[in-house]
């Protein structure tokens, strides 16, 4: 569907001799023929802009449903489902019954009883990919996660903690006293209540932490200090009620790529060179932890990047592909141009960079915005960043600072090649696309908040 945009000049009314001939001072007569000729020229102008608008014809899209087939791609066959369980997290509980709530309409049958129907935009965005979501159902939920983003902010969650996930660097020697000082204190009878700690299944035969120590001074510790894995964080994330992160920021960025769907709360202590993610210092870690399980803590929702690998599919015959014409351009009704290959959700950046290429080969990539060719770029690479990343490698890149509540995607090119191009703020409401061209002049390479490069 196609719409026509009718330019509308508008003129001024005045002709050149009654602006430059006409003295200031003229008689009433010629007042009067002026006057009279502004007003036939005004009611020419409204029949002019009268046909127009009879001649315009307004179309809206249908909410702007369509996806390109290169992203509806069903990445069933290709081992990215996963299965979702109900969570026990409260955060998240909250933020599924509210999106029940939008994607289902309410009616009262013929008693008078509420009765539930379901909406044609109705879609479970637990089980589904952001990529796969239409423009409305995309904006539904973003507006969702706002609106819970502000009442958790102005009110304080007192959870029933039993379940402490605590991550530290287990190859830092230095952070490993922190990290048994803090469990002991967690184990101990002094609390008031039998706290279950997991601590990563590495250090159970650690030297430096020494297990075995801290069991033989209470037995009754041995069925409450356990070990994590990453594949119990992927599989189980529910079964922790909080997080304590001791180092800096990268630690923070571990929790958030060890959690790749349900993130429990996160309470991070500062050890590390970092400190923008780190509230909290170390010092005080007895005095917090004690407020927070106590009092309550307060949710700050930071905004994640869901990004998925797409793999061009190979062609036989066509031997000539423009990435441009594929992604927005005309395509066939069968025809599939991308599969997908992996999705991670990233809590800073995702990177698209030259690599290991020489420095004389530059990234060469196109930009998509949903339908709609952005520009292309000559760099060393791409960053597209969270509102919280945006201090972190956005910034080194000349990006701008973002107050981590903005619901925005930064763009910024790494070392442009034109200094035209300039950093960019969208919406977090679309679907963004960096693609590699296939004339490029060398690859490009992928990081997802630093890992799987």
């Amino acid at each position: 569907m196609a719409s026509q945009v009718i330019p509308i000049n508008i003129l001024d009314a005045r002709s050149p001799r009654d602006t430059d001939d006409e003295p200031r001072g003229g008689s009433s007569a010629s007042e009067s023929e002026a006057q009279n000729a502004l007003e036939v020229g005004a009611t020419r102008t409204c029949e002019q802009l009268n046909s127009l608008t009879s001649q315009t014809k307004v179309m809206f899209d249908n909410e702007s449903a369509h996806r390109r087939k290169s992203s509806l791609v069903s990445s069933d066959g290709f081992g990215l489902s996963r299965q979702h369980k109900s969570t026990t997290c409260f955060v998240h509980s909250l933020l599924e019954s509210q999106k029940k709530e939008r994607a289902y309409g309410r009616r009262r049958d013929s008693d008078g009883a509420p009765k539930a129907t379901s909406s044609p935009d109705a879609v479970d965005f637990s089980k589904t990919q952001a990529r796969l979501l239409t423009k409305r159902q995309l904006s539904d939920m973003a507006w969702g996660v706002r609106e819970l983003s502000k009442k958790l902010a102005s009110i304080r969650l007192k959870m029933q903690v039993r379940t402490v996930f605590l991550l530290t660097k287990a190859h830092d020697e230095t952070l490993l006293d922190h990290t048994r000082e803090v469990a002991e204190w967690l184990l101990s009878s002094d609390r008031g209540t039998e706290y279950t700690v997991y601590v990563e299944k590495t250090l159970e035969n650690n030297e430096k932490f020494d297990a075995k120590s801290v069991i033989t001074r209470n037995p009754s510790y041995q069925k409450r200090l356990r070990y994590w894995t990453n594949e119990m964080c992927a599989k189980s994330p529910h079964t922790f009620d909080l997080v304590v992160t001791l180092g800096g920021d990268g630690t923070v960025l571990y929790a958030s790529w060890l959690f790749q769907r349900i993130v429990p709360p996160v309470v991070s202590f500062a050890l590390g060179s970092l400190g923008f993610l780190t509230k909290f210092d170390y010092g005080r870690f007895p005095e917090e932890l004690t407020k927070a399980f106590r009092d309550g803590i307060t949710v700050s929702l930071r905004l994640r990047f869901e990004g998925t690998v797409m793999r061009s599919v190979r062609r036989e015959t066509d031997s000539q592909r423009d990435l441009v014409e594929e992604l927005v351009g005309e395509e066939c009704d069968d025809n599939r141009t991308h599969k997908p290959d992996g999705t991670y959700l990233i809590l800073n950046e995702i990177v698209v960079d030259r690599g290991p290429n020489p420095s004389l080969a530059m990234s060469s990539t196109e930009i998509f915005g949903d339908d709609e060719h952005f520009t292309s770029v000559q760099a060393d690479g791409i960053c597209v960043a969270t509102p919280t990343g945006s201090t972190a490698y956005n910034l080194a890149a000349g990006g701008s600072l973002c107050h981590p509540e903005n619901p925005v995607i930064l763009v910024t090119a790494i070392c442009a090649h034109t200094l035209s191009f300039r950093p960019i703020i969208l919406p977090d409401t679309i679907v963004l696309r960096v693609g590699v061209p296939y004339n490029a002049r060398a690859s490009s390479w992928a990081s997802f908040d630093g890992r799987e490069r």
